[in-house]
């Protein structure tokens, strides 16, 4: 069997990982993959947006199946444009995959299928929105309605912080198209968590939980980043599986369906666990980035078995069984991200770790040049360790973290610790 993965990230590097110990896969391919995929996958200089050349590489290869890492060409229709090819890809399709690519839309849909999330305003015009921040105040949310990459979203504590962010996204453009409208959200309080599912647009089968850590500075501080690390699983949704899958994933997957956008693949759900219960704060339409490090690394059932049983509408015929160890990634970001920072710098002590099932370090952005690893990207590496409980697998991923180096290294020391904290109250 022959596998295309689309995308060059940590996330990407997790698929090529998991995928690869399936014995019926005999060739791996990734597009454009990065230095530490190359290991695993022949890598193909194809950016992930380029349907075209994707779609003709997949048809000369007689590729099996494709699978896509990242939300871009999910939004630009690559399912739509493979399936009809004939191609088998998994995935959703653009009219399902709306759920990422527009937060508006989103919001309506919620609000339309009475699925908890905060109170909010959509608007096109920035004054207009300005003066509806005034009328609520603050702290309040300020999002970019379309793809920007994780960076769209402002937490502002002042009225002056969310102005300026509505400024920054509709006048300055900073996002581009992505910012013609912006959605204004009531901010909620309580811990975030990520929820993901498979579905095969009727089967709902929920993955083990997991938290991310989506600002770059301990203690959640500084600017968003793609985020800095994640764990599994997250006690903070300890017990409430049931009430999440009951209230918002089932709800979703049956509202999607009713309006004609039926989702098959990886839905995420990022939730805000407040003291009235679980509500979305956003949808990502394929595995979160680091989450999906820490779940694969949990994940005994084989992945395309999974994928393959989605893409036929039979996921209620597979039985998915996951470890009980507890799985943890944290992120090695060049200096200076998320704005700006140098690439090409040499890591060196990855040949220096320890070769045990329950490490391993994906990489993110790096390139093999010359046979020396560089830095390529804002984030590097994802650090990945399990263990039989949280502390654990966090000890073993920070002793590795200690041993890998390149200049302007830049990680965060308090992963996983809102869980160790919960554990042990």
């Amino acid at each position: 069997m022959k596998v295309l993965i689309i995308g060059s990230g940590g996330r990407e590097h997790a698929l090529v990982w998991k995928i690869a110990q399936n014995p019926k896969v005999e060739k791996l391919y990734c597009a454009p993959g990065n230095g530490g995929i190359s290991e695993l996958a022949e890598c193909v200089p194809i950016g992930s947006e380029e349907i075209d050349r994707l779609l003709d590489f997949a048809r000369k290869e007689k590729i099996d199946l494709t699978v896509t890492g990242p939300e871009a060409p999910l939004t630009l229709g690559i399912v739509d444009r493979f399936e009809e090819a004939g191609l088998p890809i998994f995935g959703p399709r653009k009219e399902a995959a709306i759920l990422e690519g527009s937060k508006q839309f989103t919001k309506d849909f919620l609000k339309r299928h009475d699925i908890p999330t905060a109170a909010y305003g959509c608007f096109q015009d920035a004054q207009t929105a300005i003066d509806y921040i005034r009328e609520q105040g603050a702290p309040i949310v300020v999002k970019a309605d379309g793809l920007a990459a994780g960076k769209g979203v402002f937490v502002a504590q002042s009225v002056e912080e969310a102005v300026a962010a509505v400024r920054t996204v509709m006048e300055e453009k900073k996002f581009g198209n992505a910012g013609k409208t912006v959605v204004v959200e009531e901010c909620l309080v309580g811990e975030e968590a990520s929820f993901m599912v498979f579905s095969d647009g009727k089967t709902v089968v929920p993955m083990v939980s997991s938290q991310d850590h989506k600002q770059v500075f301990d203690g959640d501080t500084g600017p968003n980043t793609g985020g800095m690390g994640a764990y599994s699983p997250a006690p903070v949704i300890r017990g409430r599986t049931a009430e999440i899958m009951e209230k918002i994933m089932i709800p979703t997957i049956r509202g999607m369906a009713d309006e004609g956008r039926p989702f098959q693949g990886v839905l995420y759900a990022g939730l805000m666990m407040t003291d009235t219960g679980p509500q979305v704060l956003e949808f990502n339409v394929r595995f979160g980035d680091p989450e999906a490090q820490p779940i694969l690394f949990r994940l005994k059932t084989d992945l395309i078995e999974i994928m393959e049983a989605t893409r036929e509408k039979r996921l209620h015929e597979c039985r998915i069984e996951w470890s009980e160890d507890a799985a943890v990634c944290v992120v090695l970001a060049s200096g200076g991200y998320p704005g700006t920072y140098e690439k090409g710098k040499v890591i060196t002590g990855l040949s220096n770790l320890p070769a045990t099932p329950d490490l391993f370090v994906f990489h993110a952005g790096t390139q093999n040049k010359g046979g020396n690893i560089l830095t390529a990207g804002g984030r590097v590496l994802g650090v990945t360790a399990s263990g039989h409980d949280l502390a654990t697998a966090l000890g073993r991923a920070y002793d590795a973290v200690h041993r890998i180096d390149f200049p302007g290294k830049h990680f965060r020391t308090d992963i996983g610790q809102k869980g160790l904290n919960r554990n042990n109250h």
